[in-house]
């Protein structure tokens, strides 16, 4: 996901093919906004999948094959933390781990996580604040902010999740990708502070997406679940929508589902071909 300079020249050269159609899973949505004029230009149809683009050029991307990105787990961990946020004596802290803010899935997991826990918490009566990157605490429904850096790779999200998972009042975490997911658990190898029973003390993990990593951390209980998209799903769909726009078809973007999972589910036949190593 750090090769963006990698994928648009793959971008650039497949554009330079002249094909009837590009399939495009952006790493940093800003960095390809110049292909995909340039695919308006000579009538390429492009169709998004995984992330949309949001400052797209007019006419560039037909269809936009994602998961609703803002279901971001929030309501399984607050099921979870619920009786210890009502019966804490003074501020607690819930973590948020991003890899960037820079994609359009990772702005609207990170988001959605945001909103939603802002709407549950007040509604139990507590008030929030949100701190933290900029990006996040200006589109925060509802809340103050400080400034505080992003996060781009596994090494620098466990960085920020070991200062976040330190703090003593820290009772829940969520990582909003699987780089950022990886990062909280590889900070957690030296805290050792996760776990199930927030009664107890443990600190709540959630995450987003799969790899073994995650999927062994969910197993095991370290996290009480995670959110995968469904990526079997959004390749098939991604390919029926580039025949589609090849044969001159006008095309509608199609929303895929989002799975929450734990150990209880994770080898379900509907949610096990979604949960890649």
């Amino acid at each position: 996901e750090s090769d963006i300079a990698d994928q648009v020249n793959m971008i650039n050269t497949a554009i330079a093919a002249n094909p009837a159609g590009l399939g495009l899973a952006a790493c940093d949505t800003s960095s390809v906004l110049d292909a995909l004029q340039e695919c308006v230009d000579k009538g390429i149809p492009v169709v998004t999948f995984d992330t949309g683009i949001a400052d797209a050029p007019e006419g560039s991307v037909v269809c936009e094959v994602c998961t609703d990105n803002a279901q971001a787990g929030s309501e399984n961990m607050y099921n979870a933390i619920k009786d210890v946020v009502a019966n804490a004596e003074g501020q607690v802290v819930i973590g948020e781990v991003n890899q960037d803010a820079t994609a359009q899935n990772i702005q609207q997991r990170g988001g959605g996580f945001i909103d939603k826990m802002i709407e549950l918490l007040q509604a139990d009566g507590k008030t929030v604040a949100v701190k933290g990157n900029e990006f996040y605490v200006n589109a925060a429904k509802g809340a103050d902010a400080e400034e505080a850096d992003a996060q781009t790779t596994v090494e620098l999200c466990s960085t920020e999740a070991q200062a976040i998972l330190s703090q003593e009042n820290c009772i829940a975490i969520f990582g909003s990708n699987q780089t950022a997911a990886e990062g909280v658990l590889a900070a957690n190898a030296n805290l050792n502070v996760l776990g199930s029973d927030a009664g107890a003390g443990d600190v709540i993990g959630v995450g987003f997406d799969a790899g073994s990593i995650i999927k062994a951390a969910v197993q095991d209980g370290t996290f009480i679940g995670a959110v995968t998209q469904s990526p079997l799903m959004m390749g098939y769909y991604a390919i029926y929508a580039l025949t589609a726009a090849a044969n001159g078809q006008e095309l509608e973007d199609v929303p895929t589902d989002g799975y929450w999972y734990d150990s209880t589910n994770m080898d379900s036949e509907e949610i096990a071909p979604n949960l890649y190593d």
